[in-house]
């Protein structure tokens, strides 16, 4: 097997085998917990500009499978495993792991001892890093990952947004009666089902399917369309999506948003939810390595209840005003100019906030991923809650 190095910008350095395609590739290292769901992962919008290690031992034993791509394409900047399993066995199985990383052209490291450097990025934090298998030279990739551009403040959105609107009519998969394929369900929607608006910031096909999953028309539209774009096409609500990056990076975004404040319902994910912070007033700070898995247990401050979450973000929406301790897992209420807010779910594992929701206003929104894909389906019941807003506008 050829040798890979990769080099972080702290100087630390770790050398593997080369695996995926040949070549250089610089981004900011992450990792993430799943045990499962890679090939959802390497085709999640939200990944741009970022090299992924995942902290499972053993990558890839099941295949790629070409209906579970979560977007159009591979967004990640590079991937990095102790071991890629060289076999697949899955009935559905269509290729290797390492057969889609090099169709793909996605430059990759095995063989590295992934613990140490998820323990690494704990305590030092995410930071930008360089794998390659052409240039061995340590010196010379740790300064390539130095001088490289960090996310922060930088617009990857329009590198993942649609060029043009699109209808989308696909429900979730389902397996064929020969059991050899998934194909999307096409659920029947009624003359008066809600019409969604779905502004694409890097949107996952599952968040799509789920909304069709609920009896919803959906629209999607580039993250660059006006808020007078989005009324002349009527919705009954509008979906705001998960994306990459900082979202101080798409000024433009947040103050559409901000001019569709009290206009319809609005249900925001992820870097939608963080988007929407932004638009109500609120601050957001980077955190040391994001949240990154489909094992974040998070609570529901207003039932107690904890949810297992998948979770894909490097940035968090600050907290409205700081809580005394005795109350800090209390619901938090605070004035926006669309009325009273409050804080709905918080992180277990640091505390920061996952959720919003408005309390004069139909405003909802999670840092999480409540549609999966990969992860448990415990959160699976705010798209219920966004029908419901939607049907209490049309309602009232």
């Amino acid at each position: 097997m050829k040798p890979a190095v990769l080099a972080l910008a702290d100087g630390t350095v770790f050398k593997g085998q080369a695996l995926g395609f040949a070549g250089e590739t610089i981004g900011e290292v992450v990792f993430n917990t799943a045990m499962t769901g890679y090939q959802e992962i390497l085709t999640d919008p939200s990944y741009k500009g970022q090299i992924v290690l995942m902290t499972s031992t053993q990558i890839g034993n099941y295949g790629v499978m070409p209906e579970d791509d979560e977007s159009r394409q591979v967004w990640v900047e590079g991937f990095i495993v102790r071991e890629a399993s060289r076999r697949m066995s899955n009935w559905r199985g269509r290729q290797t792991l390492e057969e889609y990383l090099l169709e793909h052209k996605i430059v990759s490291i095995q063989g590295i001892d992934t613990r140490a450097l998820t323990s690494h990025l704990r305590k030092k934090g995410s930071q930008m890093g360089v794998i390659s298998h052409v240039d061995l030279d340590e010196s010379s990739l740790c300064a390539k990952a130095q001088s490289a551009p960090s996310i922060v403040g930088r617009d990857l959105v329009r590198e993942v947004s649609c060029d043009s609107p699109y209808q989308w009519s696909n429900g979730s998969l389902v397996l064929c009666s020969d059991g050899n394929n998934a194909v999307a369900t096409k659920p029947i929607i009624s003359s008066t089902a809600y019409k969604v608006v779905v502004m694409d910031f890097g949107v996952k096909h599952h968040i799509l399917r789920s909304l069709v999953d609920m009896g919803c028309v959906v629209q999607v539209v580039p993250a660059s369309t006006s808020a007078d774009d989005i009324r002349e096409r009527q919705p009954d609500g509008v979906f705001l999506s998960n994306g990459p990056g900082d979202p101080e990076g798409v000024p433009y975004a947040v103050n559409t948003v901000k001019a569709l404040l009290g206009w319809k319902p609005i249900f925001g994910i992820c870097l939608g939810h963080q988007i929407l912070g932004l638009a109500l007033g609120l601050d957001t700070h980077k955190l040391p390595f994001g949240h990154h898995g489909a094992n974040h247990p998070v609570m529901d401050l207003r039932t107690r209840k904890i949810e297992i979450t998948s979770q894909n973000h490097n940035f968090a929406v600050d907290l409205p005003h700081n809580e005394q301790e005795e109350v800090l897992w209390a619901t938090q209420p605070f004035d926006t100019s669309i009325g009273r807010m409050e804080v709905t779910h918080r992180s277990l594992n640091d505390g920061c906030c996952e959720g919003m929701v408005g309390l004069d206003s139909p405003v909802l929104s999670v840092q999480y991923h409540p549609e999966a894909s990969p992860g448990p389906h415990d959160s699976s019941y705010l798209f219920q809650q966004f029908i419901d807003m939607m049907k209490g506008a049309r309602d009232g």
